[in-house]
């Protein structure tokens, strides 16, 4: 008996020193998620604590999600710091009201304001939520122009078949990238029974994708091209097209047709479905300079190389996806191919609980920001409070253009 206690507690010993060595062997990001590992697989109802922890880690364990890799070439796009931007505000205060990851700015192709926040810096990868949209855009730009999609006034079962009969035969290519199929859903964040909170968990008929199996039994609320309804289901069903379309994975075609052209210096990832799917609504891990290169590199016309190079997108598709294409019932905004406008020519990447793109080609201006807001997927205050720093940036670089255009005395 004695010798049995001895081998048992031999072997604990050598599992409690293999699980410290384990632990030991983790990154940060990955022991801070182990540590306040959310109870539940739905990130709309997780705590602040773990959803701080897990922004940063969505794709460390594999029990929780899977997800494919975008790599980066071996050549990144220098960001190279230029004059630093004064701003008339506390931006310390305000990085704490938004609960900030990260808060960069560029302009000019310079980088004039980089800040970091809740224990995150310029090494980590946070998750994108709805900015991914913005990605997925331009991959639909890519599959015209290498002639994958033949014309955006095609419809959605020309490139998916499953979708014949269902409310989405009527849609085309353009008014799912609009937004304004008129097929119905709910993207009531707070709402568990809405679709953006019910989809994930649909079982699909044998065979059939999932958010294929789930959007062709939705009804129709307008008729196509009518009426704008936000839907994250649609931009998913955007990235199945892609997918249908070229025969790649989104990771594969953003890898080679953003991911290095841009220059990103780190990996970046993409989660996917249950299905096997990148979820093209949602979820890209990059760090917080490659958010900003890609928002220069869209600035620049989408060009490999830089501004001198060849555009990875058809002529003049910047231009019609960053319009305003369907009205959102706010003065002044829009909404174009999945990117948020303003009627001063500027548009925007945006995500819930603070991620964001801000991009004004009259000012040469990106604005990167990752957080976690306080008070949820679409924070009632930090929300235009966002918005009023947008301006604010605006405003003080219109000043410093004054200024610099004085004589001098």
């Amino acid at each position: 008996m004695r010798r049995a206690t001895r081998i048992a507690l031999g072997a604990l010993a050598v599992l409690v020193l293999a699980g410290a060595a384990g632990w030991a062997s983790l990154d940060r990001e990955t022991r801070g998620l182990l540590q306040a590992l959310p109870t539940n697989r739905d990130i709309l109802f997780w705590s602040v604590p773990q959803r701080d922890a897990a922004f940063r880690a969505m794709d460390r364990i594999s029990l929780l999600a899977k997800w494919r890799t975008m790599h980066a070439g071996a050549t990144p796009r220098e960001l190279p710091a230029g004059e630093p931007l004064v701003l008339p505000i506390d931006v310390d205060a305000f990085m704490a009201g938004q609960r900030s990851a990260n808060l960069l700015i560029v302009q000019g192709g310079k980088l004039r304001l980089e800040r970091y926040g809740l224990g995150f810096d310029q090494h980590g990868r946070w998750t994108s939520f709805s900015v991914a949209k913005s990605f997925t855009s331009t991959l639909a730009g890519a599959a015209v122009k290498d002639g994958f999609i033949k014309s955006l006034d095609d419809k959605v079962s020309q490139y998916i078949p499953e979708m014949k009969g269902s409310a989405y035969d009527d849609v085309s290519v353009r008014q799912l990238l609009t937004m304004t199929s008129g097929v119905a859903w709910n993207e009531d964040y707070a709402d568990p029974s809405s679709d953006v909170a019910r989809f994930n968990n649909h079982q699909p008929e044998a065979g059939v994708d999932a958010l294929v199996s789930y959007l062709r039994r939705l009804p129709r609320a307008a008729p196509a091209g009518e009426r704008w309804n936000y839907s994250t289901g649609e931009t998913n069903l955007v990235g199945v097209l892609i997918n249908r379309a070229t025969g790649r994975t989104l990771a594969d075609y953003l890898e080679e047709k953003v991911w290095r052209p841009a220059g990103m210096q780190q990996d970046g990832t993409w989660l996917l479905s249950k299905s096997g799917q990148e979820i093209s609504g949602c979820c890209i891990q990059a760090a917080a300079r490659d958010y900003a290169r890609f928002g220069q590199f869209i600035l620049e016309g989408a060009r490999a190389g830089g501004a001198a190079g060849t555009s990875i997108l058809p002529d003049g598709w910047l231009q019609e996806a960053t319009r305003k294409h369907a009205d959102i019932d706010v003065p002044g905004r829009g909404y174009g191919y999945q990117w948020w406008t303003y009627d001063d020519g500027s548009y925007s990447a945006r995500g819930i609980f603070g991620q964001g793109i801000f991009i004004d080609p009259q000012r040469q201006l990106v604005i990167v920001t990752n957080a976690n807001w306080a008070g949820g997927a679409r924070d009632p205050q930090a929300l235009p409070a966002r918005e009023e720093f947008y301006r604010t940036v605006q405003q003080a670089i219109d000043q410093e253009a004054a200024r610099a255009a004085q004589p001098q005395q």
